[in-house]
């Protein structure tokens, strides 16, 4: 598959995990196969590779290092290849701007991810405070309640743990974490 700029797809990647880390599966698979001189690593935005900008701008060292092209297409400097430019004043202009908007980039994304944790932490504080936060989070499976009287005729052994999920319409973690919760309360 070749497109404008003829570069022929070898292998495509759709990261659907957050770009907080390096440590995803299809991004840990594309840096394995990203290694060689000339290889060419196309990336849609600049967040979605990385939101820490120290760790993404160690990253993008280390494809250059390799001789591993980097092309960020909402940053259109980084479309055009330098290397095979004569060292004039102007592609030495464009490869430092170039670098500039990487830099750029780099930090709204992780100023974003901070404001985010901030902006979440403070929200849960301030739902725990007005005493609002037990509403957040999984629902419950079914009444404790409604639990503890069905689950007392298994402890009796007139019916069997599966039986009794099967009656309450529980998952087998559910209802092993409820029976957790019972023994525990009960104890």
């Amino acid at each position: 598959m070749s497109g404008v700029l003829n570069i022929q797809l070898d292998e495509m990647f759709c990261d659907q995990q957050t770009g907080k880390n390096f440590n995803r599966p299809d991004y840990l698979a594309m840096k394995r196969m990203a290694k060689h001189k000339g290889d060419v690593i196309i990336v849609s935005e600049l967040d979605r590779l990385g939101r820490n900008k120290e760790d993404t701008l160690k990253e993008i060292q280390h494809y250059k290092n390799l001789g591993v092209r980097m092309m960020i297409l909402e940053i259109p400097t980084s479309l055009v290849d330098y290397s095979s430019f004569d060292k004039d004043m102007a592609s030495m202009m464009m490869e430092t701007i170039n670098n500039l908007l990487v830099e750029m980039y780099a930090t709204f994304a992780h100023a974003e991810m901070q404001k985010r944790e901030k902006r979440q932490r403070e929200g849960i504080a301030s739902m725990k405070e007005r005493g609002e936060w037990k509403q957040y989070g999984r629902p419950k499976a079914i009444d404790f309640n409604l639990f503890v009287k069905a689950y007392k005729d298994v402890e009796e052994g007139t019916v069997k743990p599966f039986e009794c999920m099967r009656q309450l319409g529980m998952t087998k973690p559910s209802f092993y974490r409820y029976k957790k919760q019972y023994e525990t309360l009960k104890g």
